[in-house]
């Protein structure tokens, strides 16, 4: 049986708690590997070394942390084929799903070479009397990230590629259901000319987490999950004075407007909705329709869309999508489609009980369901799974008002062909990010990702300018030569007037 342990100190460390996670191929159901969790002390010397290694790294200039980041993308796409296989046999996404989850991460990868330019601070001569003031963004120490199952390549990137490049030094603590993919990661940033103990990778569950969470060597932590253990992380880490952005579940609309392109809609709709099993935190869960008319035809053409959609293997190139990460998630996701029966929502489409010959994997067809109300729990609940509810609405306020008022704000989307419709729901709609005619709003690299009430904790948004702000610390410093006598000592505040 295969065995993952840790990453650290540029090497791989054997786990010495004795316990083990069960790595599973969701394909076949049954564990493939086993992974090792990590006790407080192995985390205590992970950031022990990684303290270690700080000083030098943040010492070392921007165009040199730049330049390992640009061997590191160059790595990342020469082992994409890997990475991508490698990934799909522990989370059970198809192929080439996986390979935008690493390409989604090689994008940020590649922002962050531009560090020389993003870390740049101000600089003003004669803010007074031959007075100069001036800024620095510093890296912070040893930082850490605790990451999904649901994107092990993407969102670690997301946050350690912006903390490395900024000259900090990284614990990373991913997914104890799919962690080869992070360990690859670590050893090919080595390659790539990052010195050890810039990146370490400690596997394990909550014990690691709260291992990070009160360590006081950690200055910072960026975490992605569900929304209460997103409160728990950001809760925990202030409390132990460390900077925290906790970023939580969703539960993204789609708003289907009766002017809408409603093939384009469909096909995109399609996509989101069910795309990885509907295991992504911008994955489009719900679509809202305006009017009886769009409603009527919007569920009838989603339906035949949706049976056309192939379930198979993550090594099947024809399949769409693959299976669920594990057999809890499956039956959770299958709770839910129970709850919406017994809710009295209109199930057009059941994936329940959907089997592969030969094997016992964590398969799920597409669910659709009509008539959801929004006083259902099953709608005011993320379900992570691949469910599309649809929600009818008489007019764009009343279906503005679902995802302003839900008690998630990650991402929505409009589909129209009414521009000023468009403009005035995309700048009154109370979420984080907003698609116009697009279904899944992910920033590109160079913006930030984050959403708004009970889908984020924390001031600071994910990758992008707003990922520097959060890996760095500004300090400000105001300089003055004085020649000949300095005068008498000053009892009242400075002015520069």
């Amino acid at each position: 049986m295969r065995e993952v342990h840790h990453f650290i100190g540029g090497k791989t460390v054997a786990g010495a708690s004795g316990r083990f996670g069960d790595i599973y191929n969701p394909n076949t159901g049954k564990v493939q590997a086993k992974v090792a969790l990590a006790t407080e002390a192995e985390m205590d010397k992970a950031v022990a070394n990684a303290a270690a290694a700080f000083p030098a790294w943040a010492a070392t200039n921007p165009q040199r942390r730049a330049r390992v980041m640009f061997e590191f993308k160059r790595l990342l796409e020469a082992n994409m084929q890997e990475l991508a296989e490698l990934l799909s046999s522990e989370h059970g996404k198809v192929v080439a799903d996986s390979k935008g989850d690493v390409q989604r991460g090689i994008d940020v990868v590649e922002f962050a070479c531009g560090i020389p330019h993003l870390q740049k601070g101000e600089y003003t001569e004669g803010a007074g009397p031959g007075i100069d003031v001036y800024s620095m963004r510093q890296p912070l120490g040893v930082v850490a990230g605790i990451t999904p199952f649901n994107f092990p390549a993407m969102i670690p990137c997301w946050m350690a590629a912006v903390a490395i490049a900024c000259g900090n030094t990284f614990i990373l603590k991913p997914s104890e259901k799919d962690p080869s993919v992070p360990m690859r990661l670590a050893e090919l940033l080595l390659e790539a000319g990052a010195p050890e103990g810039v990146l370490n990778v400690v596997n394990g569950d909550k014990v690691a987490v709260d291992a990070i969470l009160k360590h006081p060597d950690i200055k910072a932590v960026s975490f992605v999950g569900s929304s209460d253990i997103a409160q728990y992380v950001y809760a925990t880490g202030t409390a132990h004075g460390k900077r925290v952005q906790a970023m939580g579940g969703a539960k993204n609309h789609g708003i289907i407007m009766p002017d809408c392109n409603m093939e384009q809609a469909v096909k995109d709709i399609v996509g989101a909705a069910y795309g990885s099993a509907g295991e992504r935190c911008m994955a489009l869960p719900v679509a809202v329709t305006v009017g009886k008319k769009t409603g009527d035809e919007f569920v009838e053409r989603m339906m035949d869309a949706a049976r056309d959609l192939r379930v198979g293997f993550s090594t099947d190139p024809e399949a769409h999508y693959g299976p669920v990460v594990s057999a809890a998630h499956k039956a959770k996701v299958e709770s839910y489609i129970q709850m919406g029966v017994d809710e009295g929502a209109d199930l057009k489409l059941d994936g329940r009980g959907l089997t592969m010959q030969g094997a016992e994997g964590f398969f799920i067809g597409p669910s659709l369901f009509d008539h959801v109300k929004p006083g259902m729990k099953s709608y005011q609940e993320e379900i992570f799974g691949p469910v599309l509810q649809v929600v009818r609405a008489e007019s764009l306020e009343e279906a503005a008002a679902l995802p302003s008022n839900h008690q998630y704000g990650n991402g929505c989307a409009i589909f129209t062909s009414n521009g000023r419709a468009a403009r005035e729901f995309a700048a009154q709609v109370n979420v984080g990010m907003v698609g116009v005619n697009v279904p899944i709003p992910v920033p590109v690299s160079y913006h930030t990702f984050g959403g708004w009430k009970r889908s984020a904790f924390g001031d600071t948004n994910q990758h992008g300018p707003e990922g520097v702000k959060f890996w760095t610390k500004i300090k400000t410093i105001t300089q003055r030569w004085p020649e000949g006598d300095i005068g008498d000592q000053a009892f009242i505040i400075p002015t520069m007037g």
